[in-house]
């Protein structure tokens, strides 16, 4: 069968590589061809675009990249249709997705939506466009099958795909001494697109000289130039680490992380950690009005309260960074923390969401 995938940014091409490699364990003769990363090619197939060239943060860096944006969405259309795939697969990325959607709809190509849109943090209503134009939607969040069964959508609930990248991954023991870090260690995650290393990562960086005892390493994306990185770094005592972001998590002793799906894995990773956000004003601005929901990181999300501190905008200063990331470095605050990842592993559930939902979207694609 041939299935076409559309993942737009790095935790997209995690989960599409892992739903691939699952597809061809229940499919041996599938046809790739997607939009995705490094980790999609692993697994074979044709990869269309890089998502380094379709990665667009926040409301005003989409203004600017508008008729970038319609150029690959025609782009795409076309792609489908000379493809002639049985089976549609959207990942996340929903700007750009639901259009897909739409388009695919009304050329009667099967959709199937993995790891179902956030619709549920704004635009709420955008719920409806995927009850009319989604076949399957796959959710892997477990607060987000009420919310769309409101709407009249059914979605499967497959269990977190971030279980399976974990428990997959090869952990080296011996990551520390290769890298020669002897002291324990901050990790940096300031996200992986160019508009979050500029809004971000120089309030992480400028918290360095709070805390001489522990070394920072900034767990980079192999996408992103060492170049790049080091205009950022060249003052800095800061160790680059770039695509072992696992490994990172895995031996620091706490955490800075951009918000996104790095909360929940730095969370999984059993890493305290602080969230910290910051957007262009315009943004910010506008997301202040349409925004709905109590909190911005996943794990505050999944578990309805406040366990990691965020800081969003104006309270992401390197004052209020160092702050909050000394209170998390030893005593009772710390071990709360840790005490409720526990807890929030458990409501995660166990892996096997690829799994899940690659034999359901094969499944679904024979059956048609």
């Amino acid at each position: 069968m041939r299935y076409y995938l559309i993942a737009g940014e790095a935790s997209g091409d995690l989960h599409g590589a892992n739903l691939m490699k699952n597809i061809l364990n229940t499919d041996p003769h599938a046809e790739f061809r997607f939009w995705g990363g490094d980790l999609m090619f692993a697994q074979g197939g044709h990869r269309v675009m890089h998502y380094n060239e379709t990665a667009f943060m926040g409301l005003s860096d989409v203004i600017l990249n508008i008729r970038k944006i319609f150029k690959f969405l025609k782009f795409c259309k076309q792609d489908i249709l000379e493809f002639k795939p049985d089976a549609l697969i959207l990942i996340d990325y929903p700007g750009f997705n639901l259009k897909i959607a739409t388009f695919a709809k009304n050329h009667k190509i099967p959709t199937h939506y993995y790891i179902s849109p956030k619709v549920w943090a704004w635009n709420t209503k955008r719920a409806l466009k995927i009850r009319r134009d989604i076949d399957y939607l796959y959710s892997i969040l477990p607060f987000e099958t009420d919310f769309y069964k409101s709407y009249g959508v059914k979605p499967d609930y497959i269990g977190n795909p971030l279980c399976d990248a974990i428990e997959s991954y090869p952990f080296d023991n011996d990551f520390k001494a290769k890298h020669g870090l002897n002291k324990p260690y901050i990790a940096l995650l300031p996200g992986s697109r160019m508009s979050e290393l500029k809004h971000v990562l120089p309030t992480m960086l400028a918290t360095r000289d709070k805390f001489k005892d522990y070394e920072f390493v900034l767990a980079g994306a192999n996408h992103i130039s060492d170049d790049i990185y080091k205009s950022y770094l060249s003052n800095y005592d800061v160790r680059l680490i770039k695509g072992q972001t696992y490994d990172v998590l895995n031996h620091a002793h706490a955490a800075l992380v951009c918000s996104g799906t790095a909360t929940l894995e730095t969370a999984l990773l059993n890493c305290p950690q602080v969230v910290c956000y910051r957007f262009s004003n315009l943004s910010y601005q506008i997301g202040k009005l349409v925004i709905k929901v109590k909190y911005i990181s996943l794990v505050n999300l999944i578990m309805d309260r406040k366990l990691v501190s965020e800081l969003i905008q104006g309270d992401f200063t390197p004052e209020n960074t160092a702050r909050e990331l000394k209170k998390i470095l030893d005593g009772p605050d710390r071990e709360a923390m840790l005490k409720s990842y526990a807890a929030l592993r458990i409501k995660v559930g166990a892996p096997g969401a690829s799994q899940r939902a690659a034999e359901l979207i094969v499944k679904r694609t024979l059956r048609k």
